[in-house]
């Protein structure tokens, strides 16, 4: 206990009584000229601050902080943000106990203090071996529909969801791989505001709630990411979706470089989308107006920059306080011709569907050792029996998936190849029994591993990606997990 909670005048440790809580907060508010209300459990401190004109700041001004320790408060955490700058308002969650709830959400002034929040006071020490993790808020206002009617159109969806849902503004639609006269069974629905988005997911989220019939499933779109203006300046990738599946890489390079030969470096699909890279950003750019809206095969493609992926480990995470696990490691690793097989990020965590029932991503399993003492009772356990989080292998995810919907155990067949320089270069081969009568008989990376292991993860992610949306019981997860806008 830190000693500023604690009662010295009897040498006993004793956590800080209401009392003494709402002393401190009267003082701060004082002192700051700030208000304080509690409301909807959470705790909220000025917005606006004394003397605000305007209204609030924008977008990208506020920041997430976690593994705030729980008897720690606003009298103590204020100061400490104030570092960073001008604090518009402090929204703490808290507990029916009194406690705090582990995290809060400070919203700043300006974007460049949120950001210098973020530099000085992620992986701060808040109390002595207690150390906050402060990352930026994504104030999400959009909803991910699945179990859609595939024959429905955008306007349709639209109409639906204006109907029994306030604040819509669009939906976001895209046709399917394999017959872009239907819908690929899901939507993204966008609304005016967080809260508009969050009051019709607290309306749709039961699971009884139908639309044309069909039960539907409700969750958090993965938020749209944050890049910062610099980085996306440099930018010369571009992101190509709604391309056929029959569609080649050569094709597709050749149609972007009819506007300027030779202006394009090399091009990556993956089933119907593709990163083409460019050797110059002003050709990107000018491709990307150029191209928008233009037929491949019979296909209307759209053309966005990509937006660079953060390498670094950063909390993504909902306002229910879940971490969103996202796949964009294997996308980024799949586009890099130089990249060694020892960057293989993170398996992708891609939750299973029990009978057909949608499964929300769990938080992220801490990866750690602990003790084993003397006498530990321990029980059998089958490993189908734990949760998709609990495995951190893209190869145990992909035998437990194919044992959650009960097909047989995936089947690995090894090749090998020589490299230039007479290294033994490894891939496999991976046969899901349960299709392999289907479009797709089997599925191999196009990338060649210098080790076993790092073959075989490869392959089991590039497996679990690109199972054919026919068969794949969780891809409506997975398209919302890897759609970006």
């Amino acid at each position: 206990m830190n000693e500023e909670n604690m009662d010295g005048t009897n040498g006993c440790s004793k956590v800080r009584t209401g009392i003494q809580n709402e002393a401190a907060l009267l003082a701060l508010m004082e002192k700051t000229g700030y208000n304080m209300v509690q409301e909807n459990g959470q705790r909220k401190f000025g917005g606006p601050p004394p003397g605000w004109e305007g209204p609030p700041p924008p977008r990208g001004c506020e920041v997430f902080v976690g593994k705030i320790p729980r008897d720690m408060y606003e009298d103590e955490l204020v100061p400490v943000f104030e570092r960073a700058g001008k604090i518009y308002e402090f929204r703490l969650m808290m507990e029916f106990s009194g406690e705090n709830r582990g995290y809060a959400f400070v919203m700043y002034t300006t974007k460049e203090e949120a950001q210098l929040a973020i530099r000085i006071l992620n992986n701060y020490e808040i109390r002595p071996g207690k150390f906050i993790g402060v990352c930026v808020s994504l104030d999400n206002c959009r909803l991910f529909i699945g179990a859609i009617p595939k024959e429905k159109k955008k306007e349709e969806i639209l109409d639906e969801m204006k109907k029994v849902t306030e604040g819509v503004v669009d939906v976001i639609v895209y046709p399917s791989a394999t017959d872009k006269t239907k819908n690929r069974g899901f939507a993204f629905v966008k609304y005016e505001s967080h809260r508009a988005a969050a009051m019709a997911r607290r309306k749709l989220i039961p699971g009884t709630f139908q639309l044309w019939g069909h039960t539907i499933q409700v969750d958090w779109a993965d938020p749209e990411k944050e890049v910062d203006e610099e980085t996306m300046q440099r930018v010369k990738v571009l992101f190509v979706r709604n391309l056929m599946i029959s569609t080649t890489e050569e094709t597709i390079k050749a149609e972007f470089n009819k506007f300027k030969p030779g202006a394009v470096e090399r091009v990556k699909k993956l089933r119907d989308y593709a990163f083409v890279h460019f050797f110059n950003r002003e050709d990107a750019v000018a491709a990307m107006s150029v191209m928008s809206g233009k037929c491949i095969d019979g296909a209307s493609i759209e053309v966005t920059l990509a937006k660079p992926v953060n390498k670094e480990s950063t909390w993504r995470q909902h306002l229910n306080g879940q971490m969103s696990p996202s796949p964009e490691n294997l996308i980024v690793y799949a586009n890099k011709e130089d990249s060694h097989p020892k960057s293989l990020g993170k398996p992708p965590t891609l939750p299973a569907r029990l009978n057909g029932q949608h499964s929300p991503s769990p938080p992220e399993i801490e990866r750690c050792t602990y003790p084993f003492f003397p006498g530990t009772k321990l029980t059998p356990i089958s490993m189908y029996s734990l949760q998709s989080s609990h495995f951190n292998s893209a190869v145990m995810h992909l035998d437990y998936y194919c044992n959650k919907n009960n097909w047989a155990p995936p089947e690995y067949y090894l090749y090998s190849a020589t490299s230039q320089d007479g290294k033994v270069l490894l891939v496999y081969k991976i046969v899901i029994p349960a299709i392999a009568n289907g479009s797709q008989s089997y599925f191999m990376p196009d990338k060649l591993c210098t080790t076993i292991e790092d073959a075989k993860e490869l392959a089991a992610q590039f497996t679990l990606l690109h199972l054919d949306r026919e068969h794949s019981l969780f891809s409506l997860d997975l398209c919302r997990r890897i759609w970006r806008k």
